[in-house]
C-alpha cells in the first residue's frame, strides 16, 4: 500500500472522524472505500441511464405504474 498526504477542510476532517468512529473503522479506511466507489462509478463500461431505461421499458405489466404506486402509498 502506498502512503499519501491529503489536505482537508477542518469540517470534512471532523466529519470523517465522526463517521469512522460510528462505523468502527479508521478514517483512512473510509477514504479508501470512497476512492473505490468513485473508481467504480467512473467505469467506461457502465451503461447509460438511457440504455437502462430502454432495456427495462415495458417490464411492468400490471397497468399504470404511477396509479399502483399511489395506491400503495395511501396504505401508509
Amino acid at each position: 500500500m502506498v502512503r499519501t498526504m491529503i489536505s482537508l477542510d477542518e469540517n470534512d476532517k471532523e466529519w470523517l472522524d465522526r463517521r469512522a468512529a460510528d462505523e468502527g473503522v479508521a478514517m483512512t479506511e473510509l477514504i479508501r472505500r470512497a476512492v473505490r466507489l468513485l473508481r467504480g462509478a467512473d467505469r467506461s463500461d457502465r451503461r447509460s441511464v438511457e440504455e437502462l431505461l430502454r432495456a427495462t421499458a415495458g417490464t411492468w405489466k400490471q397497468g399504470d405504474g404511477l396509479e399502483y404506486q399511489e395506491h400503495l402509498r395511501r396504505e401508509w
